[in-house]
């Protein structure tokens, strides 16, 4: 149960949004509420699971649903940069180059199976997801706003993938575990897929998505809250500092700062969705796992003992003490 608050403006339309994608998809909850936080937040989100879970389904109709452009793009080992960002074309009639823009000028850009191609390719992602923009010989290019890249791997194939850079995973705001639907979601699944797919309603547009983004940066954040993001974060990198010595031969690498502005980024976009104008320690907390899992980098010995990121992650919030902020209306 939430604690009371003030509605955050534009609450109840992203309420619509979610109704609307549920037309199409069934279950995968946490996928598109991760989403939707990450498109408020302007993040981008990394998606592992197996296929066949509705992962391109839910980006598209999302799209949809926010009358925002999609483009997908299959990533193969034969695929270079260019096929990605777009290059110069020279146009013999004219004696002149022009550019060709590539599918990253979109508002939702599904990147499947990323780890499918060559690291060079994996990186041209790199300037668009966190400048906005992508250099093609001497001009730059603005992509368009609202911008989500949302990447999928798949979890049970090692051959023929490149794993991706650390500096490439770490642009990714969250990083979401996709599971298999329960037996009663895989019935509705089912017989939804002996109808005729239901049409989706744009709800909102673009610009509208824009101003919800501008409402978000306007939920207030208790500095006790940011505190609690940094402790959090430099206890990944340092677990002896929260009791757990144990952990440290588990950990090569912890959290980046990264994190730290993620995790209060996040959380306050979740509380808007939650319908108010502050943000509670629940807020981080419920995505904390997301945020971080992916930006830890394990030793040998967490491999060979068969320690997960999560496992960390959740010792970790078990030994850190959750500030005591008073939840109320601003």
């Amino acid at each position: 149960m939430q604690p009371n608050g003030s509605a955050a403006p534009g609450s109840t339309l992203v309420e619509q949004v979610f109704y609307e994608v549920k037309k199409t998809i069934v279950g995968q909850d946490v996928l598109l509420e991760r989403l939707v936080v990450a498109l408020l937040a302007r993040g981008h989100i990394l998606v592992e699971g197996v296929p066949g879970l509705a992962k391109t389904l839910a980006v598209k109709s999302l799209a949809e649903a926010i009358g925002g452009q999609f483009h997908r793009v299959q990533f193969t080992p034969d695929l270079v940069p260019a096929d990605i960002v777009g290059t110069r074309i020279y146009h013999q009639h004219s004696g002149e180059f022009q550019v060709s823009l590539g599918p990253v000028f979109t508002n939702l850009l599904l990147a499947d199976e990323i780890n499918r191609a060559p690291a060079k390719v994996q990186s041209a992602l790199l300037e668009v997801m966190q400048e906005r923009q992508v250099t093609i010989g001497r001009e730059t290019h603005r992509v368009p706003e609202p911008f989500l890249v949302m990447a999928t791997q798949n979890p049970i194939e090692s051959d023929g993938t490149y794993p991706l850079p650390e500096a490439q995973v770490d642009r990714f705001m969250m990083k979401v575990l996709v599971g298999y639907p329960s037996a009663t979601e895989e019935f509705v699944v089912v017989e939804r897929a002996l109808k005729a797919a239901a049409a989706i309603q744009a709800i909102i547009d673009p610009a509208r998505l824009v101003a919800l983004q501008q409402q978000v940066d306007q939920v207030y954040v208790d500095p006790a809250l940011i505190e609690y993001a940094v402790r959090l974060t430099t206890a990944t990198r340092t677990p002896a500092l929260v009791g757990l010595d144990k952990l440290s031969r588990y950990v090569t690498y912890g959290a980046s700062p990264r994190a730290s502005i993620n995790l209060v980024l996040a959380a306050r976009a979740l509380a808007f969705l939650r319908g108010r104008d502050y943000a509670v320690p629940q807020d981080l907390t419920d995505l904390a796992l997301d945020i971080l899992r992916h930006r830890l980098v394990l030793s040998y010995e967490a491999l060979a003992d068969e320690v997960s990121a999560d496992a960390i992650l959740t010792e970790v919030l078990l030994a850190l003490p959750v500030p005591d902020i008073a939840m109320q209306a601003r």
